[in-house]
């Protein structure tokens, strides 16, 4: 296809935008384009809508997955757009059109000229935004079968110059878990409060605790961050003193052993707090991301590529990015690296309601993308313990 058609297919995908889990039309249509390029195998319904096209070789070598998101952010469509998303209440405003249409341009060149050695994979994961996705596709015994050796993937960054490379080895983003905690007292007239529990003074107890629980010490090196999200008591109603409250909050961090530790201290002052006041209380957990944690010789490929496409490449200005993604649970199962393609230093940000994919990244995004998937399979391949065999 040429680059001139990409900002056209880019939109198509915008206007599909699905939710996370709800990505069968978005799937289809990128079945569909695979298909009509006849790779060896195509795999659909691949940890929920998931789809993989598998390019294979001449000879033996490395397997290689690249990694593109279907679905879409729960942000409305408010700003005029010609191809504006036709789903009330949901839209791209993160980007994945523009890196399923990356993705779809790189098994287009790979279709056209087969690649030397090995196997690439163009995988298209369902519902990363809630975490969920990686976990299903790699649940999936028919991905499992597949035993990539490298992965990657990228993600548009606005605040950078658009074409910059941001990779790093190590953390590049941090893992995070969302926590819900149900307390549940008794209601009561509102005249009588004390004929009832009502967990008011618990619920305030317990959004100071968390708020609190990262130590406040500038000396360490790992991100720890709590950020309460949301906080209901009762009903809206003046006449009942309330019985019940919510309270939900992200737990952050870019060691997953710290993550951990902030889990158990979260659920431990949660209890405590619920058991001081009388209450009973119950905890959930959801859309857990472990850290995106980079192999040092897929980062490193990264850079390589990159320069040798000519774009500028750079760490990135934090230790780590805050926010998550769950490509890190791919990223186990071989040598992966995540990296980032700057979007424009005056780009509307990942997930504003202004955003919208920046099109003059489509044709850099995939020469490096297919230059690091060919690099990439000039590699030994590697064991798990990262000896060759």
């Amino acid at each position: 296809m040429p680059t001139n058609q990409l900002p056209a297919l880019r939109r198509r995908l915008h206007r599909l935008a699905e939710a996370s889990t709800h990505e069968s039309a978005t799937a289809a249509f990128v079945a569909g384009k695979l298909a009509a390029l006849g790779p060896g195998t195509l795999l659909t319904g691949l940890g929920g809508h998931g789809v993989a096209a598998v390019f294979r070789g001449e000879g033996d070598g490395p397997t290689v997955v690249l990694r593109a998101e279907l679905d879409a952010v729960p942000v409305p469509e408010t700003i005029p757009l010609r191809h504006a998303s036709v789903t009330p209440g949901i839209a791209h405003k993160c980007g994945h059109d523009g890196h399923m249409t990356i993705l779809l341009e790189v098994a287009r060149r790979l279709s056209r000229a087969r690649p030397p050695r090995g196997r690439v994979i163009a995988l298209f994961q369902p519902a990363e935004e809630t975490g969920t996705g990686a976990f299903a596709v790699v649940a999936d015994p028919r991905f499992r079968a597949l035993k990539p050796d490298w992965l990657f993937a990228l993600h548009n960054l606005p605040g950078y110059d658009a074409g910059r490379v941001l990779v790093r080895p190590g953390a590049f983003a941090a893992g995070s878990a969302g926590m819900r905690v149900l307390l549940r007292g008794r209601t009561a007239h509102a005249a009588h409060p004390e004929q009832g529990r009502s967990p008011d003074l618990a619920m305030g107890e317990l959004i100071t605790a968390l708020v609190t629980l990262p130590p406040r010490d500038d000396a360490r090196e790992a991100l720890e961050l709590v950020t309460v999200t949301h906080a209901r008591l009762g009903e809206p109603a003046f006449g009942i003193a309330p019985g019940e409250a919510e309270v939900l909050a992200t737990l952050r961090s870019d060691d997953d052993a710290a993550l951990a530790a902030l889990r158990r201290q979260a659920t431990a002052a949660a209890r405590a707090i619920a058991r001081n006041h009388g209450l009973r209380c119950d905890i959930t957990w959801e859309e857990v991301f472990p850290v995106t944690w980079n192999d040092a010789d897929a980062a490193a490929l990264v850079r390589r590529a990159a320069r040798a496409e000519g774009l500028p490449v750079a760490r990135p200005r934090e230790s780590s990015f805050r926010w998550s993604e769950d490509f890190g649970v791919l990223a186990r199962l071989g040598r992966g690296a995540l990296f980032g393609l700057g979007a424009g230093r005056r780009h509307p940000g990942l997930h504003a309601e202004a955003y919208d994919f920046n099109d003059d990244l489509l044709p850099i995004g995939a020469s490096l993308l297919h230059r690091l998937a060919l690099a990439a399979l000039q590699e030994p391949v590697a064991t798990r313990t990262g000896r060759s065999r």
